[in-house]
């Protein structure tokens, strides 16, 4: 009976994943708070390291223009797409903060945040 339960449990937060509708992170910080939302997500955060993934879904297969804002007060923040197979297609810093890119909307792909002792706000939109 236990067993059945916990493999049900473990279906649904597979299956959770999958849609996007589940985050795996790995942080450590006196404040976070993310959000993600239809066409960007958003970070508040104050001393944090780590970095957090998610599985984001492109309805069209076109080019997307993503612009990255960054206002921290220290430390450093980054966003990585990646594909299916978790190979970098794009990464966004201060310094590059906008990029074009075209996704297929059949593919699956991952946005990944890494912060390095970072305080402040981030916001990630795309177009």
């Amino acid at each position: 009976m236990i067993l059945g339960i916990a493999a049900v449990l473990a279906s649904l937060l597979y299956l959770l994943y999958c849609q996007g509708f589940a985050v795996t992170k790995s942080i450590a910080a006196v404040l976070f708070v993310f959000r993600v939302k239809r066409n960007g997500s958003r970070a508040s955060l104050n001393t944090c390291t780590g970095w957090v993934r998610y599985r984001v879904r492109f309805r069209e297969s076109r080019i997307y223009e993503f612009h990255f804002d960054c206002r921290l007060s220290g430390g450093d923040a980054e966003v990585i797409l990646l594909d299916g197979k978790k190979q970098e297609l794009l990464r966004l810093n201060r310094q590059q903060y906008t990029g074009d890119i075209k996704l297929d909307g059949k593919a699956q792909y991952y946005l990944q945040w890494e912060f390095h002792s970072a305080t402040g706000k981030c916001e990630l939109h795309w177009q």
